[in-house]
């Protein structure tokens, strides 16, 4: 089974979470306004992370999730982080879910302060989706 792990992340916190991720499942995480952010042959399992910003995801997030295409994701897994609200996790699976990808109902939160000692718990979530 293929995965791919994405993130966008303006201070840090869901980069770390995303290399939680990756290193649980053997893959690498890329920030969506890297070079290697595309995906190019089609992945089983994309797990797709960021935050909220001023009651909306970054616009590098957005332009990445316009950027995917249903034929190259068998289903997303989304992520995120946040001070305050888990509501980014609504907007990116809104966002997939508009471009027919298909978007694992089961998420994954940390408040920002918490994102240090979760390394165990976002690597039990990853390996159950690959």
């Amino acid at each position: 089974m293929s995965a791919a792990v994405r993130f966008y992340s303006r201070s840090g916190n869901t980069k770390k979470v995303a290399e939680y991720i990756a290193d649980a499942i053997g893959a690498k995480a890329v920030s969506v306004d890297s070079s290697e952010a595309a995906i190019n042959e089609k992945v089983d399992v994309l797990f797709i992370g960021g935050a909220l910003y001023a009651y909306g995801i970054d616009e590098k997030l957005k332009n990445y999730l316009e950027s995917l295409s249903a034929d190259k994701v068998g289903k997303a897994v989304v992520f995120s982080t946040s001070w305050l609200s888990k509501h980014a996790l609504d907007l990116i699976k809104k966002s997939l879910t508009e471009k027919g990808i298909k978007v694992e109902t089961e998420t994954l939160y940390f408040k920002s302060k918490a994102v240090d000692k979760a390394s165990a718990e976002a690597a039990s979530f990853a390996k159950k989706f690959v």
